[in-house]
């Protein structure tokens, strides 16, 4: 009797357990779920739509360029670079096997770096490692928007416009705004270069339907190196501390101040090499521009075009064929908003001066050449401004001091008033684009001159070329100098 409860009680204390490890195991099952979907969505939470898209879309890319290597044929996969709802831009045709995502220069490494007991190399996450490969892939493969639109509109030497872009979207909109109602903007070829990549910054590119449109993007970029060099590393020195106590700190770059005994600033760093890099791609990199024989214009996003900027561009550009072979530069004006009665259609060639000819600069093949050679010189000088930079060139390395083209009346107009040389903290674009606005109506009759006078020359001698009257450093590291020169390797 007590044998039979005994094996009651046993059969009933198995059920028990076995019903309750059945339900611990399933309740496991369903947390383990949970766990793995909840740290899927924290692995691309912090990645940008924008840049998942173009995450996915990149590794369909490499799928589709190995299976379709034997096809004669070239396939395209869009890659969207916004957010929902936004239009499609910058979509790379997957023609080639895309370029490795790293750079190719390194930090220079001094004693600092192999002393273990110092601060370590700072990790990359997951998020820069995506914004890396897709600038990579862009300047790659260099698809050309409205390309099929305007092909038989325009010809090979005709304008090609370079827009330096930051992150300005409200200035960048004018900007647009002034090119859609210029004359002739058809012709053009529109190159968007940037260093920040941003959703409104791309869905305000991808409303220019006026014209053909390239996006390239500065590969060395703060926002694509937040940590390291050439953005900003931990384990550079601080910008006012003495050289002495650097050195006693050990941070990296304790050995490379500038004139003024600073470290450098990336954020100040960035424009400069930025600008020397965008000249060297697009003279030497775009393929569609390899047998380019015409003018490249290089502006900022933050100024605004005359409607008949192109035209009066076209007139310099013969006028120098013609008569001023010598002139290495033409410019669309200068800083001073002088009236269009009497000026619209006279032109000066001066001596070329940072200060006053630095915006709207169009240069030809020959005139870039000349700066090539330049490069140690330009990519060494102690200042972070890339027009002074040029400046200090015009009398230390170029062969002859440069000769401007200038038109009296300006057919460009600075529209930025803040940014890395204001000091104003409330941008106010608007009130600018009134201003402007106001002195090209004031002047419609004005524009569009037949043909263009020279009022003034330089003497068959010259007047010699003119020195920065300062030097104003931010350029001392090293690693500066090295990566700079290094664009023009970069393949």
């Amino acid at each position: 009797m007590r044998f039979r409860i005994y094996k009651r009680k046993v059969v009933i204390l198995t059920v028990v357990v076995v019903v309750c490890g059945l339900a611990f195991w399933s309740s496991g099952r369903q947390k383990k779920a949970t766990d793995s979907s909840s740290s899927n969505e924290d692995d691309t939470g912090s990645i940008p739509k924008d840049a998942e898209a173009a995450r996915r879309s990149s590794s369909s890319s490499s799928s589709s360029s190995s299976s379709s290597s034997s096809s004669s044929s070239s396939s395209s996969i869009s890659v969207s670079i916004n957010n929902n709802n936004h239009p499609p831009q910058a979509t790379p045709t997957v023609s080639r096997q895309p370029v490795p995502a790293h750079p190719v220069i390194k930090a220079n490494e001094s004693h600092v770096d192999k002393d273990k007991g110092k601060v370590s190399r700072p990790d990359v996450d997951n998020t820069t490692m995506v914004y890396r490969g897709i600038v990579f892939q862009l300047n790659f493969d260099q698809t050309i928007r409205n390309e099929e639109k305007f092909k038989a509109i325009r010809l090979n030497n005709d304008p090609v416009v370079v827009v330096q872009v930051h992150n300005r979207p409200e200035y960048l909109k004018l900007l647009i705004d002034s090119l859609r109602k210029a004359e002739g903007v058809e012709k053009i070829l529109l190159i968007f270069s940037h260093d920040f990549w941003s959703p409104e910054i791309n869905q305000a590119v991808a409303s220019v339907d006026f014209c053909q449109v390239l996006q390239i993007f500065f590969p060395f970029s703060i926002q694509l190196y937040p940590q390291e060099f050439p953005g900003n590393d931990p384990r550079d020195c601080p910008r006012d501390i003495a050289k002495t106590d650097a050195l006693k700190l050990g941070c990296i770059n304790a050995e490379y101040p500038d004139a003024f005994g600073h470290y450098r600033e990336a954020k100040f760093s960035q424009t400069k090499h930025h600008w020397w890099w965008k000249l060297h791609f697009v003279w030497d990199r775009v393929r569609s521009l390899k047998n380019h024989g015409g003018t490249v214009l290089l502006i900022e996003d933050d100024h605004y075009l005359a409607p008949d900027f192109l035209h009066v561009l076209r007139l310099m550009s013969e006028l120098q064929g013609q008569q001023y072979s010598d002139c290495d530069v033409l410019s669309l004006g200068t800083y001073s908003h002088v009236g269009y009665s009497g000026k619209a259609n006279k032109v000066e060639v001066k001596v070329w001066k940072s200060t006053e000819h630095n915006m709207g600069m169009a240069l030809n093949r020959a005139a870039y050449q000349k700066l090539v050679r330049c490069s140690d010189t330009f990519c060494t000088y102690d200042d972070y401004n890339w027009d002074w930079s040029l400046q200090h060139l015009t009398v230390a390395c170029l062969p002859a001091y440069w000769k401007v083209m200038v038109s009296e009346a300006p057919r460009i107009f600075h529209a930025g008033d803040c940014g890395m040389h204001h000091k104003k903290t409330a941008c106010m674009p608007a009130n600018q684009k009134t201003k402007i606005d106001n002195i090209l109506q004031s002047s419609s009759n004005q524009l569009f001159p037949k043909k263009l006078l020279i009022t003034k020359r330089l003497p068959a001698n010259g007047a010699g070329g003119v020195a920065p009257h300062v030097r104003n450093g931010g350029w001392g590291d090293i690693r500066d100098h090295e990566l700079c020169k290094s664009y023009l390797r970069l393949q």
